[in-house]
């Protein structure tokens, strides 16, 4: 465990500690005088750090996503904290835990993969089986698939979240597939394990996520789709009308068009599958607030994806709970009053 964390940093706190580099920049003031200013960032936040003197040597082989020794003092400026840094260096990857800097599913990878490649193997439908364990099996894959996060911030936005979004949706499916009978649920199986391949490309993840230069000219339904497609094209006599199912299922997950979804679902699989997709992507946007120890006591800091706060329930009902236990203590019972009091 590295020395201190972004969250334990305070105004006028020393600080000694290592930190990934999120952005770096060679500045001037206003009178000339250069500066570097570096975003420096773990697995608990980011803050914004500046060297007045003697960054030059270390300055130039910095770069992001690169590891850093910092000795310094934490300071508000303008109402924000601060980092500013007397001493730098550079430190290999080798010399750090990435668990300090990244966050990572609280799940076991190697459970999850094995789930998700159970489902894949327990469809009844022959072609639908071939093409979900045709992606999920293939060595090429899986080790992307076990560590790529689902997204960037939106949610299950960590190493491990893909495969822990999916193996959730495949164990949604199935009980969806059981109250409403009348639905394929191979084809929701093949939906839960498909519609976010393409993510294994739109993401960068080595470093801070970001997203590479396919995922920003294409996104991730049509990295997918071009994944499936070549994966459909390999599996000699794959029905066409079925590959065109499992494609619009893809191709309408996100259920409009201003949402990102080429196509909305026109099929009850599709209308189904959108909606599992949708709540157990909010479901995991609402975990990671309620999991993170920014905001009030009582409420979470802004989540994005949902905008809006959200209350801790557990923590409100405790305080509802002790202050009528504090009223009841309060008032006299009739067996406590004397002859002539009121209650």
């Amino acid at each position: 465990m590295k020395p201190a964390y972004v969250s334990d940093l305070g105004p006028d706190q020393a600080v000694t500690s290592t930190f990934l580099v999120w952005e770096k920049e060679l500045l001037q003031t206003r009178d000339g005088k250069p500066y570097l200013r570096l975003e420096l960032a773990d697995r608990t936040g980011s803050i914004e750090a500046r060297m007045w003197d003697g960054f030059e040597p270390v300055a130039s082989s910095l770069g992001r996503n690169d590891f850093v020794k910092v000795q310094g003092r934490a300071e508000l400026y303008r109402n924000r904290l601060q980092l500013k840094i007397d001493r730098l260096r550079k430190v290999a990857a080798g010399e750090i835990n990435r668990a300090d800097y990244f966050l990572h599913t609280a799940e076991d990878i190697e459970r999850l993969y094995r789930s998700v490649a159970d489902c894949a193997a327990s469809m009844a439908n022959p072609w639908l089986r071939r093409l979900a364990e045709s992606v999920v099996l293939d060595p090429a894959i899986a080790p992307k698939l076990k560590r790529a996060p689902a997204a960037k911030t939106m949610h299950h936005a960590y190493e491990g979240g893909l495969i822990e979004h999916v193996a959730s949706l495949c164990g949604l499916c199935r009980r969806a597939a059981s109250h409403y009978t009348e639905v394929d649920p191979d084809l929701l199986l093949t939906g839960a394990i498909l519609h976010d391949i393409g993510k294994i490309d739109e993401l960068e993840y080595e470093g801070e996520t970001g997203y590479s230069s396919e995922g920003r000219l294409l996104g991730h339904i049509l990295l997918g789709l071009e994944l499936v497609r070549g994966k459909i094209d390999a599996i000699e006599g794959f029905p066409p009308h079925l590959a065109r199912v499992v494609e619009h299922i893809l191709a309408s997950h996100h259920g409009r068009e201003e949402f990102g979804s080429p196509r909305p679902p026109m099929i009850r699989e599709a209308l189904l599958f959108h909606y599992l997709d949708d709540l157990d992507s909010k479901m995991g946007a609402m975990r990671a607030s309620l999991d993170s120890p920014r905001g009030e006591p009582e409420w979470t800091e802004r989540n994005a994806a949902l905008n809006r706060q959200i209350l801790r329930l557990d923590r409100y009902l405790q305080a509802t709970a002790a202050e009528a236990q504090a009223g009841e203590e309060a008032t006299p019972s009739l067996f406590d009053l004397k002859p002539g009091e009121k209650r």
